[in-house]
């Protein structure tokens, strides 16, 4: 059974939460609309505010955490930009309520999957920094985190493998992996990703597949790390 379609109502007052009106309402919709609901989806937009939010939460860390190295720094990060935390910050600005899903996805329980809400945020904040550049998206994210406790001790969750591949790379003062979409399969509802991550430096592209492209990315990168094992660069 469908769910009611988000009203004017709703977004003007997820505007609000957000603090920012947009110039352009279709990139607010845009952002709210997941794959399976139609073609004009969200996941640009989440690439691009996957940047803007890792930009944002490390000026956000260097400003707060004056004392702290690099190393302590960049696991505080993947604390606050893991699934786990957005999944967190997007219940509290009522996404669940407002994506738009397939009826497939809808029938699944689409509106309360965790990388679903995690990745409209970051949709979110990418729509937010086109639609008026840098200055709102890093309000906002300031704003969902100005209450979260951040210190050296906050709890060490375990490293996933892009964060453990990209750690790796930077003690080696080599550039970042690059992440692309080589295809997709299966229902709009059900659909398949798989993504290769390339390390240009070293000259090595693996490739992984997952029920999202977050989750591509990841089985991406552990393929490289496993590849890194068995034959050293």
């Amino acid at each position: 059974m469908s769910e009611p379609p988000a009203t004017r109502t709703d977004l003007v007052a997820l505007q609000q939460r957000l603090q920012h009106t947009f110039n352009s309402p279709a990139l607010l919709q845009q952002a709210l609309t997941h794959r399976s609901h139609s073609t004009e989806h969200n996941e640009r937009l989440e690439f691009l505010g996957d940047s803007v939010l890792n930009l944002a939460v490390a000026d956000l860390l260097y400003q707060r955490m004056s004392h702290v190295s690099e190393g302590e720094l960049s696991r505080m990060r993947s604390n606050l930009v893991r699934q786990e935390s957005l999944h967190e910050q997007a219940l509290k600005l009522g996404l669940p309520g407002l994506i738009r899903l397939g009826e497939g996805e809808l029938r699944s329980g689409g509106t309360k999957r965790p990388s679903i809400l995690a990745d409209a945020l970051e949709a979110l904040i990418g729509a937010i920094y086109l639609d008026a550049g840098y200055a709102p998206a890093h309000r906002l994210v300031h704003h969902l985190f100005d209450s979260v406790d951040m210190n050296p001790q906050m709890p060490t969750v375990a490293k996933d493998p892009k964060t453990e591949l990209q750690e790796w790379l930077q003690g080696r003062k080599l550039k970042l992996p690059i992440y692309r979409v080589v295809g997709t399969s299966g229902a709009a509802h059900q659909q398949i990703f798989d993504v290769e991550c390339e390390i240009p430096e070293l000259g090595r592209h693996e490739r992984g597949i997952g029920s999202s492209r977050r989750a591509a990315e990841q089985a991406a990168a552990a393929v490289v790390l496993q590849s890194f094992k068995e034959s050293p660069p």
